[in-house]
């Protein structure tokens, strides 16, 4: 049953992040045709927005390493929209020679993130994805921009929100057409995310602009959801069966599961498009795929009340 919360959206967009965040953290990369058939069942499930994978070197994350196959093999059975991550001018030109139809660049609000994450310091990073985005934009590619890091870091401790907005009103400056804001590892509570979000506000940069991106270490990852979307944010990141993590942030624990994500947005009544049966039976195969069970807890109690899949299912 579905119990309405006055002041949230009529509709939220998930933006579904397993492919990419979520299996670049696996102890081992899974065959392409896994992956391929990860991103159709997900898009079956009614996930218009699928964030495939990462054309990052294959050095840096070897679990992300076929970018170029995955994007073959998908074809015309991609999502609705189906960005795709670059580092740099070399990995957007792959992309763009792949197909993609939509890219998004990864800044950081910290200097230590930023040195390990990206090698550089936050403004030679961001000095260098301006003409990512440029570029990007040129070849008729919406540009999504991610900001790390924003309410706290494993190195430096709380993190000024000042300095998370400078890096975001940058991203904005650039053209990108949406700015997710992320907390890298889950320390964040919804008073600082109400702060950040009104600090943007007074900035010019607003919620129509703006995705929320938590994990969930410390259990916030619902609670600051909700938060974001009564401040006005409609678009929502999270991770089937609640994969990932980050290859370069050791406290960073997975994504805010998806299925928990819709539960809780069906029992207020905002339409996702998304078929939550469906969706378990995606992350109940994926969690086969890579041996481990799920931390998605809504998934664990779905599971149950599940039919047994089929041979071809499984």
């Amino acid at each position: 049953m579905s119990t309405p919360l006055a002041g949230l959206p009529a509709r939220v967009e998930v933006y579904e992040v397993g492919p990419r965040d979520g299996l670049q953290n696996e102890a081992v990369a899974l065959p392409v045709e896994v992956k391929a058939e990860f991103v159709r069942r997900l898009t079956a499930a009614g996930l218009r927005t699928v964030e495939l994978t990462s054309f990052v070197p294959k050095q840096w994350i070897p679990q992300l390493g076929d970018a170029e196959e995955l994007l073959a093999m998908l074809g015309d059975e991609q999502p609705a929209r189906a960005p795709v991550l670059v580092p740099n001018e070399k990995g957007l030109a792959r992309a763009v020679a792949a197909g993609a139809r939509e890219v998004a660049v990864f800044a950081s609000a910290t200097e230590s993130f930023a040195r390990r994450n990206l090698n550089r310091s936050v403004a030679e990073s961001l000095a260098a994805f301006a003409p990512v985005v440029e570029q990007a934009r040129a070849a008729g590619l919406p540009v999504r921009g991610y900001v790390s890091m924003c309410f706290g870091d494993p190195w430096e401790g709380a993190v000024p929100l000042d300095q998370v907005a400078a890096v975001a009103l940058r991203l904005a400056e650039f053209g990108c057409a949406e700015i997710s804001l992320g907390d890298t590892i889950g320390v964040g509570t919804p008073g600082q995310v109400a702060a950040l979000l009104a600090l943007l506000d007074r900035e010019g940069l607003g919620a129509d602009r703006l995705a929320v991106h938590f994990h969930d270490t410390y259990g916030q990852a619902l609670a600051n959801t909700l938060l974001a979307l009564q401040h006005g944010v409609t678009t929502v990141d999270a991770s089937a069966g609640g994969l990932g993590g980050c290859p370069y942030a050791g406290s960073a624990t997975g994504n805010l599961a998806t299925e928990d994500l819709v539960w809780q947005l069906d029992g207020l009544g905002v339409d996702t498009g998304v078929d939550l049966p469906a969706l378990a039976r995606t992350s109940l195969w994926m969690a086969g795929q890579l041996g481990r069970p799920s931390p998605s807890r809504a998934l664990a109690a779905l599971a149950p009340t599940l039919p047994t899949p089929t041979d071809q299912e499984s």
